[in-house]
């Protein structure tokens, strides 16, 4: 298929997914999101499962063993994982499939404008009612629960993770350039200003991605304000130009003048960046606790492990969150869906969630629940324990990732500014009118 042919069809898909998702609704059937517990015999069956996770990762591994054991007292029931790592061809799969009320039993998603409509339309199983009538809500972390809540604070997502997004820096680095761990946001041009002056590369970045450069928009409007702002922001009630949006806009301009980011961010792919840190090239990374395993055992360089630490989001002076509240998502949650929820969907999930935490905790991750002691590998260094224990301080407010909360039109555009912003293409007052323009267009869309 010609790339002209291809886009047409992409574009088409997108368009008909759109306009029968918001036809449907009130017609998607009679299921009762809130009967989480329905009547009949469990009888096994094929049943699948719609994800957007590494295909190797400690979820994925976690429940296949999970279903391979419940097949034993199963007959005849499978997991069968329909797997599309890369997060943009995922999203068209999923919402392709939601607008034509394909969706499989189980399915990833964010708690999106998307996903709400679907909830909304009554084909998302109130995963509120189902954790309670499995006695399985007390067991969650509330920050990991509140990641996949809706604005309205409605559940219909289930976690399988829990992360937390540090600051990581080479202490032998920084000392070298006489800087000082960073107590304020407002320190970070100062940092980067002295760590350049050492010829040393402050601030290690995957630019090709995006999603990190937009991790630091969310930081000082969250330190400002909480996690309200970015709600608004999405729901027509604030613009950039508030002070909010103003702050963070003046905030990255001078970190990219001060040189914070290496040269050529923007081309920088992930494994890169993190090779940039974890080889002594750049002082500081900013990454979540899914890189325990490169970051906090021997598998680190030697040159450089004993003098890697980490520090959380810094504050600003009169901060609205405090110093405990930080990045920390459970990453993308499994919606079930209404049209396919029966009786064995209902037992296998009852099975799953209560095995899974214990099977997923000892590969070393952290569980979205309390329940059960992450296993620290043997190779671990200090800081995999102190981070693991970190987790249970986190505190209630959430710096949500804005990649997860803006309208898709919206979050390209405000990415592809961001670049400019940081790069000195463009002016703080230049992007402000831009975003504003951009949030207009697609608020009225």
């Amino acid at each position: 298929m010609s790339f002209t042919k291809r886009s047409i069809a992409l574009l088409a898909a997108a368009f008909a997914a759109t306009l029968a998702l918001s036809s449907c609704a009130g017609s998607a059937g009679t299921a009762d999101p809130n009967n989480v517990n329905p009547e009949g015999e469990i009888v096994p069956r094929e049943i699948s499962w719609l994800l957007s996770r590494p295909a190797d990762g400690g979820v994925i591994t976690a429940m296949q063993q999970i279903a391979a054991d419940y097949a034993k007292d199963h007959p005849g029931f499978s997991l069968n994982l329909i797997t599309t790592p890369d997060r943009p061809s995922y999203i068209q799969k999923y919402e392709t499939l939601a607008a034509a009320k394909k969706l499989p039993e189980l399915f990833d998603t964010d708690a999106t404008p998307f996903a709400q409509k679907l909830a909304s339309q009554g084909r998302m199983v109130n995963v509120d009612a189902l954790l309670t009538d499995l006695e399985l809500a007390d067991d969650y972390r509330p920050a990991a629960l509140d990641y996949q809540r809706f604005d309205d604070g409605s559940l219909y997502m289930v976690p399988f993770e829990f992360q937390q997004e540090y600051f990581w820096y080479n202490s032998a680095l920084l000392k070298s350039a006489g800087v000082e761990t960073p107590k304020t946001l407002d320190d970070f041009p100062q940092m980067c200003t002295d760590l350049r002056a050492k010829g040393i590369t402050p601030i290690a970045l995957d630019g090709q991605d995006q999603w990190p450069l937009e991790r630091y928009m969310a930081y000082y409007p969250f330190r400002m304000s909480g996690p309200q702002y970015v709600l608004d922001l999405k729901n027509g009630d604030a613009t950039f130009a508030d002070p909010e949006g103003r702050a963070a806009a003046e905030w990255l301009y001078n970190l990219g003048k001060a040189g914070c980011f290496q040269e050529g961010f923007s081309s920088t792919g992930y494994a890169d960046a993190q090779a940039l840190f974890t080889s002594g090239q750049a002082a500081v990374y900013n990454i979540g606790t899914w890189e325990l395993g490169n970051l906090a055992t021997e598998k680190l360089d030697p040159a450089v492990r004993d003098s890697v630490d980490y520090f959380t989001l810094p504050t600003i002076d009169g901060a609205a969150t405090a110093a405990n509240e930080f990045v920390t998502p459970s990453g993308i949650g499994m919606a079930v869906n209404t049209q396919t929820f029966d009786p064995l969907v209902r037992d296998f999930l009852a099975f799953a969630l209560k095995e899974y935490p214990e099977v997923y905790a000892a590969t070393g991750a952290l569980s979205p629940t309390t329940t059960t002691k992450t296993t620290i590998p043997a190779d671990a260094t200090e800081l995999y324990k102190r981070s693991v224990t970190q987790a249970d301080e986190v505190g209630k407010a959430i710096a949500m990732p804005w990649d997860t909360q803006l309208d898709p039109a919206t979050n390209t555009r405000l990415q592809q500014e961001l670049t400019l912003l940081v790069q000195g293409d463009i002016t703080p007052d230049e992007f402000i009118k831009t975003m504003d323009a951009s949030l207009a267009e697609n608020n009225n869309g």
